[in-house]
C-alpha cells in the first residue's frame, strides 16, 4: 500500500466507527428537538371588523408571560393598523400528540391562548 492511501484507509475507517457511535445520538437529538416544537400565534379566524389569534403557552408560566404573546399581539397590530380591542381571551382548545422518545411513546398536550379582538 502506498503511504497516502494507508492514511486515508485510516482515516475513513475512523470516521466511520466515530459515526456510527454518533448517529444514534445525533438522531435522538434531533427527535428531541422537533418534539419541543410547537405552533407559535396564528390568527384563527379575521375579517374586515376582527378575528381571533390564538397562541401556546405552558401552564407553570401562565398565559401573560408566554413568548408567545407579543407575536399575537403583533398580529392584532398588522391586523387592525387603526387599533383593536380585545373583546375576551382566555383558554381555547389546545393539541395533543404522541411523540416517541427513549422512554417510549409520550403524549403531548399544548394549551392554546386566545385573544378575541375587534378592529377600531
Amino acid at each position: 500500500m502506498e503511504p497516502g492511501y494507508q492514511t486515508l484507509y485510516h482515516l475513513t475507517t475512523a470516521l466511520k466507527e466515530w459515526s456510527r457511535a454518533r448517529c444514534p445520538l445525533v438522531f435522538l437529538a434531533v427527535i428531541l428537538a422537533m418534539s419541543g416544537c410547537s405552533e407559535g400565534a396564528k390568527l384563527v379566524r379575521a375579517d374586515d371588523s376582527g378575528g381571533l389569534a390564538t397562541y401556546p403557552f405552558k401552564g407553570e408560566t401562565g398565559y401573560l408571560f408566554s413568548p408567545f404573546r407579543e407575536d399575537a399581539l403583533a398580529l392584532l397590530r398588522q391586523r387592525c393598523p387603526q387599533g383593536y380591542t380585545v373583546v375576551r381571551e382566555g383558554e381555547t382548545q389546545g393539541r395533543s400528540r404522541l411523540v416517541e422518545n427513549a422512554a417510549g411513546l409520550e403524549m403531548i398536550t399544548e394549551r392554546r391562548w386566545g385573544l378575541e379582538f375587534r378592529c377600531t
